[in-house]
This record gives C-alpha cells, structure tokens and sequence, in this order.
C-alpha cells in the first residue's frame, strides 16, 4: 500500500494519480459548493429570532386564539378545523405547514408540524408551531407572547371551565358550570362559604407577610346527593375559577405530583369522594408491621403501583409541592373513615356538612322551578314527597312534574286548533 501511495504521488502511475487528483478536486468543490448554503444560515440565524410552542403546553391553545382575532387568517387558503378551543364550536386555524403574515410591521413565518408517535397500541399525535422574525432584540418577541397572552385573558373572562387529567390537563367540552343561586342550602351556610374564600383570595399579602403558604382546604361531606359537587361548581364559577378534577385512584405518587404541579393559579383543585381512595382510608397496622409500626417494602411497592399513598396526598396538599393560590376542595360521603391526618388545619380548613334536604330547602327549589307557585301548594307538594330526602331526589321529582306541566300545556294550546 505504501508503495501504490509513492506511485500515486510521484506520478509513475498516471492513470491512479489522475484519478486520486479528480476525487480531492471533486471534494474540495463538493465543500465549497457548500460553503455559501452554511453562510446564508448563519447570516439567518444571527439576524432572526425564533419561537416554538409545543402541544403539550396550555400556550399552544393559546396561540390558536390569538390566530383567531387576526386579519391575515382571512387569506390563507390551507386551513383546518379546529374544535377544542373555548368559546368556538368549530374554527379554522392555519394547516399544518409554513404560512407568512405581517406584525408590528415586521415579516413573520409560522410553520406548523404535526408528526405522529406510535407508542404500544397507542398512537399519539404532536404539534408544534415555530414562529421566525427578524430582528436580534428579545422584547420585540416578548411583545408577542404578551399579546397572545392578552388575547388568551381577554377570551376567558371570568369564566369557569373543567379540566380532567390524560397525561395532560385536558378541557372538557360541553361543560356547564352551575349558578350560585341554584344550590339551596341551609340559611348562612352558602353565604358564609362564599365571604371564606373571598376572604381568603384577598388576603395573599398577609399570607406571605407572615410565612404561610398560600393555598386553603375545604371538605364537603355527606350522604350521596345533598351537592356537593353542584357546589363546587357554583362556588368556581362565581369566582371565576376553573375545576381541575382529580380521581386518586388513576394515579401514583409521582404522576399526581406531575399532575399537581400543573394546575395553574386561581384554580380549585377537587377531589371527589376521597373516602374511596386508598389513601382516603384511615391507617391500620397490618399484622406483619403492627407491633413495629412500620411498613414492608412490599407493601410500599404494592401502594405505589395501585394507586397514591396517604404521605403523597398530604405532600401536594401542604409539602413543598403544595401549589400556591389554589382552591383544595374534597368531597366525601364517609368522614369517619379518613385520617385525622388529613383533617387537620393547613390541610382541611373550612368543613361543610351537607345533609338530608329540609323543608326549608325544598320549599326554596319549588318556587325556582315554579315561580307562580304559592307556598302552600309547595308545602303540600313537599309533604306528599317525603321518600325524596335529598336535594337531589326532590330535583328529580321537580323536573318530572315540570315535564308534565309542559306537555299538558301543549295538550291544552293545540285543543282549540283541533277543535277548529
């Protein structure tokens, strides 16, 4: 080889030295054919700033809103339907692709990625969208993102939405929060739950004055029935909050702190019927660990992998992560059987008992189903209706009677058309 090499070089072998001269000329040029392509990149990358948004942030709805309110969306030819974002039933957002359009008086293109990752049986679809202007100064993009995000406040208002966990806080269609005014319940009780948490959201300075972290638990329990979750619902949408909606029984340790760390501020973070988690349940020894107090590991395995343990619960209501400016509420049909753990202040600060509905109570849901109606009559409807004991029950019955109402009414109204 060595000596092939000398040839080659020297020139004795004409034929292998031209051919050796050829292939560095053609890679050389190769290269430099290239070196203008890496000269325009450089030049566009130091003179352009770039922005991207993934799927699985809450700012890539975001954007698509802000999309929504700009003249330039009216021409671009490729769209598509879109129907997951607040306030629109359907709506065209660009297709997947690059589209251009003007800001502030500057150039900007958007591309938008969509790519699809098969995991097990599972297929899962991401984008993204990746916005390029020029420009090398940071505030220019960050007066971007503050009008997404404006337009973003300005949509919501002070609405109230309702999220539920699938590897992301996803919003749920068709949700209908319920007016304070439709739950009945016993007299002051309603008004003094609402100057608690209006109290509460108006004192985030004092909390911080004195070291306190900021977040308040509140526990509704009762028999099935009595609103608890009405309440919850009327209660968030009062004050303009959206319910993250978690069932204990879906997670782990780990995937409810991922969970919880997600949830945004000025949220109400609910529980429902944390008597029937695992971690809801008071602690008894097994015959195993009782006489030492402690816990096998495999009982801590077999904890972790079935659902959350009572220590992760208490850790994402008041350990280190503990959200701050949250609403804690849970809901529970069996207080005796959770542990006092969970009970005590800093964890549960505000308890409501909702029982069996009174009179009272029944008499009030009457006359806002039937306005016209006296007093009378809803007292002797509630007497004849004493197998209706919870709100709920008596709603039911409510709805039944105003059905029939309406059909008779119709009955009535089409007789005389007949007739003639």
């Amino acid at each position: 080889m060595l000596e092939l090499l000398k040839r080659m070089l020297t020139g004795e072998n004409a034929f292998a030295s031209g051919g050796l001269l050829l292939m560095i000329i053609g890679g050389v040029s190769v290269w430099l054919r290239a070196v203008p392509e890496r000269i325009w990149y450089w030049i566009v990358r130091q003179a352009t700033m770039m922005i991207t948004v993934n799927d699985d942030d809450a700012a890539f709805v975001w954007v698509k809103e802000w999309f929504l309110e700009q003249e330039f969306l009216k021409r671009i030819r490729h769209v598509d339907l879109d129907t997951t974002m607040r306030n629109e039933r359907i709506a065209m957002i660009p297709a997947p692709g690059m589209h251009w359009f003007w800001y502030e008086g500057r150039p900007f293109q958007v591309w938008f990625s969509r790519t699809e990752e098969s995991h097990e049986r599972v297929t899962r679809r991401m984008e993204s969208l990746t916005f390029r202007t020029l420009g090398r100064k940071r505030a220019f993009l960050q007066r971007f993102v503050n009008d997404v995000v404006s337009c973003h406040t300005r949509r919501m208002g002070v609405q109230s939405y309702l999220y539920f966990y699938n590897d992301g806080w996803d919003y749920v269609e068709g949700y209908a929060p319920r007016l304070l005014d439709s739950v009945v319940l016993q007299p002051g009780e309603k008004e003094h739950l609402v100057e608690d948490v209006k109290s509460f959201r108006a004192s985030k300075q004092r909390y911080a004055r004195l070291g306190i972290p900021y977040h308040r638990g509140y526990l509704l329990y009762g028999p099935p029935g009595t609103g608890k979750t009405s309440l919850v619902s009327a209660l968030a949408a009062h004050f303009g909050l959206s319910i993250y909606v978690m069932n204990l029984a879906d997670f782990t340790d780990r995937s409810l702190m991922n969970a919880v760390n997600l949830v945004p501020a000025n949220s109400v973070l609910l529980f429902e019927d944390i008597d029937c988690a695992k971690s809801g349940k008071a602690r008894e020894p097994t015959n195993s660990s009782a006489s030492h107090g402690t816990q096998t590991q495999t009982e801590k395995g077999t904890a972790a992998a079935n659902g959350v343990t009572l220590s992760g619960l208490l850790n994402v209501l008041d350990g280190f992560y503990a959200p701050a400016n949250v609403l804690f509420v849970m809901t529970t049909n069996h207080i005796e059987v959770l542990d006092e753990a969970l009970l005590r202040p800093g964890r549960i600060d505000y308890r409501l008992y909702l029982g069996k509905a009174t009179d009272r109570q029944k008499i009030e849901l009457y006359q806002r189903f039937f306005p016209e109606a006296s007093e009378s009559e809803a007292r002797e409807l509630v007497e004849s209706s004493r197998s209706a004991e919870t709100m709920a029950e008596f709603q039911g019955l409510l709805l039944g009677l105003e059905q029939g109402r309406e059909r008779q009414e119709l009955v009535e109204a089409a007789v005389p058309e007949l007739q003639r």
